[in-house]
């Protein structure tokens, strides 16, 4: 443990698992105190217990990003245990239906919207009053290579278009809370070994008619495949003095494996 992070109090939405779940490990061997704020209540607890007893301060809240009230709680539930917020991870995303747009439903894009979207602005909303209370801090959202940088998977409409949304959304809260020592910024995950594409819930994706074929001997790093620590790592760069001059940029983690699309 080097102390990058010692006694900064984190909030991170969709913890429980995944890029989040290794996030905060990493952040708690930093020596920060982790908020973990998900829907997953048996697997955020698991993890929360796993923190303690590695001897890190650790919270699990139960919260629905795309409720106001429920993320309102969740924030609330960080101030009463550790009075004060210092980074903000806005997390907590879904693939939700990928379907030709004639099929996707009016409910099926609302609810990828108001997860992905609606949910990143209601944890920065919630938590800047904190942020600025505290003198400062940093904000990262998980976006993606969908929709910034790649537009190759076919039926993904609604997933691309929140994720595009998050990073104008981050590149306008750079702006505005630059003046108060906030900085913001995102990751772009590529392929990511998680089990959120367990999660996506694909839909007649052939009729669309797309397929992309990359080339023989994929020249990416490693192959285009990448893991939640290297994510972590990049994440732990934000938020800690490294990046301290950094805001207002995204930052692609997948080995440059969407350049080829």
């Amino acid at each position: 443990m080097t102390g990058m992070l010692s006694n900064q109090v984190v909030l991170i939405t969709g913890a429980a698992s995944g890029i989040g779940a290794g996030t905060a490990r990493r952040f708690a061997d930093e020596g920060a105190k982790i908020v973990l704020a998900d829907v997953q209540d048996e697997q955020g607890e698991q993890l929360c217990a796993e923190l303690q007893a590695g001897g890190a301060a650790a919270l699990y809240v139960n919260c629905d990003v795309s409720d106001a009230a429920s993320v309102e709680s969740a924030v609330q539930a960080d101030l009463e245990r550790f009075g004060r917020i210092d980074i903000v991870f806005a997390n907590a995303g879904i693939n939700g239906v990928w379907a030709p747009i004639e099929e996707l439903t009016p409910q099926e894009w609302a609810r990828t919207l108001d997860t992905n979207l609606t949910g990143t602005y209601l944890t920065v909303h919630f938590t800047v009053p904190h942020l600025k209370r505290a003198g400062g801090g940093s904000i990262i959202i998980t976006s993606s290579v969908n929709g910034t940088r790649t537009f190759s998977n076919p039926g993904a409409s609604a997933y691309s278009s929140s994720k595009a949304a998050q990073v104008a959304f981050m590149k306008m809260m750079a702006l505005e809370l630059g003046q108060h020592s906030i900085r913001c910024n995102a990751v772009c995950p590529g392929r990511i070994d998680t089990n959120i594409g367990e999660r996506t819930e694909p839909r007649d994706v052939e009729k669309i008619g797309i397929k992309v074929e990359l080339p023989l001997g994929n020249p990416a790093l490693h192959h285009g495949r990448g893991d939640m620590e290297q994510v972590a790592d990049v994440c732990l760069f934000l938020a800690s003095d490294l990046g301290r001059h950094v805001s207002g940029v995204e930052l692609f983690v997948d080995g440059g494996a969407s350049l080829l699309r």
